[in-house]
């Protein structure tokens, strides 16, 4: 497993602390919840990656309200939730990873961590935000 992917997995554990237990950024930050030792990259882009879409919680939770047609944004999983909410900071705040990437990672994400049919809703409201919001070649 790649670096990204793991740094990955870390952020939506701290977004779904964030969500359920009302975690801080700065208490989710330490990382002192992971069990081992973490990579000094890997460490980096999860902090980065956290800090990044809980200071822009509110704008990126309108485009996945904006985006997810004839599904409540409050009927949605805590995990769904907070997949789309990392790939969609991804998306918005990270011109350097290509905006596929960032997609087939929350898809995959998705089908570990989400429910049966994550992958493919995850897939869709990750395109339409990329389609219509993206302002970058893709």
């Amino acid at each position: 497993m790649g670096h990204r992917r793991k740094a990955r997995e870390y952020a939506l554990q701290a977004l779904y602390m964030h969500e359920t237990v009302q975690k801080s950024a700065e208490e989710l930050i330490k990382l002192a919840w992971v069990e081992n030792p973490v990579n000094e990259e890997i460490k980096n882009f999860a902090v980065s990656l956290i800090t990044t879409t809980i200071a822009h919680i509110d704008d990126i939770d309108e485009l996945i309200r904006k985006h997810s047609k004839n599904w409540s944004f409050e009927r949605l999983t805590v995990v769904d939730k907070s997949i789309l909410r990392i790939s969609i900071c991804e998306l918005l705040y990270y011109p350097d990873i290509p905006p596929v990437v960032t997609i087939n990672e929350g898809i995959e994400l998705g089908k570990i961590y989400g429910g049966e049919s994550s992958g493919q809703f995850i897939n869709g409201i990750l395109d339409a935000v990329r389609r219509d919001e993206i302002k970058r070649e893709v």
